[in-house]
């Protein structure tokens, strides 16, 4: 292959020493962080100092780097180096990567996020530089399935894999076994069809979690037995944002046979239900689920979501009721319709005004004070607010009044009703 000109960017090893060089890095920062000594002897013309204080983190994102730069350099201060950001820079060669790697003896994670790897093949002798690698970030770079398929290939060892925004549509399949991969995250992709997710389940027996958000996913196609022999070990999946529009697709969740956490916001077949209701009825249809977007799934929590998909499934024609409907009937027996109780408080109430030998009906406000009570009264009972004294009589018990002293209190706090009366009883001089 043609290697390609570097007309621009930086290596390596110069950023390497620019940043962690005793002036910008003067300070151990904690454990594992050390100070590395460059051999007595040093290439004519190094860049390296005396010393570099390089961490076992080492984070050199947007630093413009295209190249490798010295080998011997790298072996000589990234010994210890166990993790590796090399994200948002200008690495468009594998050959280069890989000299920056296999340099780097125990390296765990490596993240080449936002690269410009678009159509770039990597070689397989490359490729073995990767062995060591368990944690391998690849989003935003267009990096080729098949290039993903040599790299699992050659990472016997790969636990996390990264591919988001690839663009990929669809993805090829292979006979190549990734037996140790847990964590697949390959949101904001384009994989509308479940053929391609069934792929995953395949060439990654162990995965535990799987996360593929924004992906316009239409559907579940596979049968019971299919997804429990092919993800016999997803725990976590995340769908938001799927194209999921059928209950039936939901229900299929039920057949990955440990899977105890799921999020699915976003989806077309939730669009119309109030918030308290989709939580409730994916409750319902997932009875193994503990964790729903995010939060724990109480049993209490659990039982008044399985009772409301009962009653919210009652009017449905037999034919069309779902199974989890005759399962949950199985469990809590067929459920009469909740009374519908107006739990608002009363605004207004009519109370009989006594005052002296008078008598009279009156609306009044129960938000209002007793002091605006006392103001709504003088017309009625012709007395200044100064010179009344308020009693409230409960038609409903066998107390006797009850004087309203507190100008501030409110009256709905008396629990006023109807038919209820105000005794005003005009102040001594």
């Amino acid at each position: 292959m043609e290697q390609p000109e570097y007309s621009e960017g930086r290596t390596f090893v110069e950023v390497m020493s620019e940043k962690y060089s005793p002036e910008n890095f003067p300070y151990r920062r904690g454990p594992g962080m050390g100070v590395v000594v460059v051999p007595t002897v040093l290439p004519q013309g190094s860049p390296m100092k005396d010393r570099l204080n390089l961490p076992s983190v080492l984070v050199l994102n947007s630093c413009g780097i295209s190249r490798a730069g010295d080998q011997a350099e790298i072996a000589a201060f990234c010994a210890h180096v166990m993790e590796l950001d090399l994200s948002h820079n200008k690495l468009q060669d594998w050959q280069e990567i890989s000299k920056i790697v296999s340099n780097i003896p125990n390296l765990d994670f490596l993240n080449l996020s936002s690269n410009p790897l678009a159509g770039i093949t990597l070689e397989p002798q490359f490729a073995e530089a990767f062995s060591r690698v368990r944690r391998l970030v690849l989003n935003n770079t267009q990096v080729s399935w098949d290039t993903v398929l040599l790299l699992a290939r050659e990472i016997p060892e790969l636990e996390e894999l990264f591919l988001c925004l690839n663009e990929y549509s669809s993805v090829s399949a292979s006979s190549i076994i990734c037996p140790n991969l847990r964590l697949l995250h390959i949101t904001d992709n384009s994989l509308k069809d479940w053929s391609e997710v069934r792929k995953f389940g395949s060439m990654f027996p162990s995965m535990d979690t799987l996360v593929m958000a924004n992906n316009n996913l239409s559907s579940i196609s596979d049968s019971k037995d299919i997804l429990e022999r092919l993800f016999s070990s997803l725990r976590s999946i995340n769908l938001n944002n799927a194209g999921l529009n059928q209950w039936d697709d939901i229900e299929k969740l039920n057949f990955f046979p440990k899977l105890e956490e799921v999020r699915l916001q976003g989806i077309p077949l939730l669009q119309t239900y109030t918030n308290a209701e989709r939580r409730s009825l994916m409750i319902a249809h997932l009875p193994s689920v503990s964790t729903l977007n995010g939060s724990v799934v109480t049993d209490s929590e659990r039982e008044d979501a399985e009772r409301f998909f009962i009653r919210y499934c009652s009017d449905y024609p037999k034919e069309e009721l779902p199974y989890r409907y005759h399962s949950l009937v199985t469990k809590y027996g067929k459920l009469e319709p909740l009374a519908e109780i107006d739990l608002r408080p009363r605004c207004r109430a009519q109370v009989e005004v006594h005052c002296e030998e008078k008598v009279q009906q009156l609306n009044i406000r129960l938000d209002q004070t007793v002091a605006e009570l006392k103001k709504q009264l003088t017309t009625v009972v012709q007395l200044p607010t100064n010179s009344m004294r308020l009693y409230y009589i409960d038609k409903c018990t066998a107390f006797g009044p009850e004087e309203m002293k507190y100008n501030t209190r409110a009256l709905h706090s008396y629990s006023i009703q109807d038919g209820d009366e105000i005794l005003v009883v005009p102040k001594t001089k």
